[in-house]
């Protein structure tokens, strides 16, 4: 993470006040520079975050023969796939051990050199995310899977076809294999029940650039032909929204006023009305969005997290710190991840009132309410949060936790912050702009 240590020590109690700026998307860039190797010439991507996500997904990059170098500005990459060959499984293994994007690498790979391999995978422990749709879906490509000891080897021996895939969820990651596998595909792939997440229109933007041809309905549809070659892009990526939530929601719970250059309004419509019923406030500017606290009591909320348009499971858990502050009780059914409340318990430890429940709450029921996973929570406040020593479980909600102890009173020493350094860039520095008050602990 570039810190001495893996603590912060917070001394809570000052609102955060300021400007910082966000860049790509790291849901977006992280994908967009696996689509660099689907092109026949260099690419240059614009706006990427200096992030551990990022930092991975380069080395993996260059273990597979890619040429990555610094753009013509600040933030820019150039991606030159011309020498892209077979890496050797240390080397993979060495680079993808905390992250799951190695399996996004397989149908551009199975393009371009007509084999894959994918070690064992990791990420952040929210939920069940099963890698064998992932497979499904490659095999309908026509794809040969081979499981072995140290991890998967994929083949293409008569090279991928167009298919027909329906998904039972529509799940970002796999809208995303299907795209990157399919631009390349020979004939006619059509996706049913397709995220539509802004960063997924966002690639797509970029695979047209490179020469598919993707259409998108209004009914969740995707429909790609595929084309014999792709080139390479030059693209600005689409700025993250999860992290300029993050930092309004630390502006409301802190009563700060946080102006996040770079946001714009019309990805975070839905996050926006949410922020004015807790009690928010913001104003929207061309070059980015100041949030604040205006005064008064904030209000409770019933939340159910959704896929796009709906409310953002990476929304949840930095405005649930701010929820601890409202007058009333608020509810959050959480239906995106089944195990997203792992953070509460330092939560509840640090002086909040929060419960965890199975039923479904707050509205309709959804696909973990027959399945025994703690996927509600009820929030009752206001109640004062106080210091403790907590640690980091998963980065939305490690984000979460430095809110925490950012309004808190007394010192919390916060453990295991750089997972953080996954998804948010420079944030140490961030926060010594908008005045907190930390050291970090060798």
């Amino acid at each position: 993470m570039g810190l001495v240590g893996d603590k912060i020590t917070i001394r809570g109690g000052r609102p955060l006040v300021g400007r910082i700026e966000v860049k790509g998307a790291k849901n977006l860039v992280t994908k967009a520079m696996v689509a660099a190797l689907l092109g026949e010439t260099p690419s240059i991507l614009r706006d990427v975050p200096n992030i551990s996500d990022v930092r991975i997904v380069r080395g993996l990059l260059e273990a597979h023969g890619v040429k990555v170098t610094e753009g013509d500005e600040p933030g820019s990459l150039m991606l030159d796939p011309v020498d892209v060959e077979s890496a050797h499984y240390a080397d993979i293994d060495a680079h993808a051990g905390s992250s799951r994007i190695p399996i996004l690498f397989c149908g551009p790979l199975l393009h371009r050199l007509g084999e894959a391999f994918i070690p064992d995978l990791g990420g952040c422990r929210i939920g069940d995310r099963p890698i064998d749709y992932h497979l499904e879906v490659l095999r309908k490509f026509g794809a040969v899977v081979e499981k072995q000891e140290s991890g998967i080897r994929m083949s293409a021996p008569n090279g991928l076809k167009g298919t027909k895939v329906e998904l039972p969820y529509p799940s970002v990651g796999a809208t995303e294999q299907v795209l990157l596998t399919a631009v390349r595909a020979e004939g006619i792939t059509e996706l049913k029940n397709a995220a539509i997440e802004p960063e997924i229109m966002d690639l797509i933007n970029i695979l047209q650039k490179m020469g598919a041809i993707i259409t998108v309905d209004t009914d969740r549809v995707i429909r790609i032909e595929g084309v014999d070659s792709l080139q390479g892009y030059q693209h600005r990526a689409l700025f993250d929204r999860n992290e300029a939530a993050s930092w309004a929601a630390a502006a409301l719970a802190t009563d700060g006023d946080i102006f996040v250059g770079g946001a714009k309004q019309a990805e975070m419509l839905t996050f926006l009305n949410v922020f004015r019923k807790v009690g928010g406030a913001f104003d929207i500017h061309d070059d980015g969005i100041r949030f604040y606290h205006p005064g008064g009591d904030l209000k409770p909320v019933i939340i159910e997290t959704d896929v796009h348009p709906g409310f953002m499971t990476d929304w949840q858990q930095p405005l649930v710190i701010a929820l601890t502050h409202a007058h009333g009780v608020s509810i959050v059914h959480e239906t995106v991840y089944e195990q997203r409340f792992g953070f509460v318990d330092a939560l509840v430890e640090m002086g909040a009132t929060i419960q965890i429940h199975r039923e479904c709450l707050g509205g309709h029921p959804c696909r973990f309410g027959q399945r025994n996973f703690n996927h509600s929570a009820v929030i009752a406040g206001p109640t004062k949060l106080v210091g403790a020593d907590i640690e980091v479980p998963d980065l939305r909600g490690g984000f979460s936790h430095l809110i925490a102890a950012l309004t808190a009173e007394g010192t919390s020493t916060v453990s295991n912050v750089g997972i953080i350094s996954r998804g948010y860039e420079n944030f140490i520095t961030k926060l010594r702009l908008l005045g907190a008050d930390f050291d970090l602990a060798g």
